[in-house]
């Protein structure tokens, strides 16, 4: 469906961040802003990221072929 466009690196920072952000909503500050944190781990989790698509972003390697 979608080509990726997250290398391995930028996945597992948008995961952990995620899941911090929506961490912070049962604990710390405790505010709904931490549900924030669905984006960057939905990206993470799926490889792919609208706004890189956008601005022609690549943080994967290129395969070849």
């Amino acid at each position: 469906m979608f080509k990726t466009n997250e290398g391995t690196i930028d996945r597992a920072l948008r995961i952990i961040v995620g899941v911090v952000l929506i961490a912070m909503v049962f604990t710390g500050p405790q505010t709904p802003w931490g549900w924030i944190g669905l984006v960057p781990l939905a990206t993470g989790l799926i490889g792919w990221c609208p706004l890189y698509t956008l601005l022609g972003i690549r943080t994967c390697p290129v395969k070849p072929g």
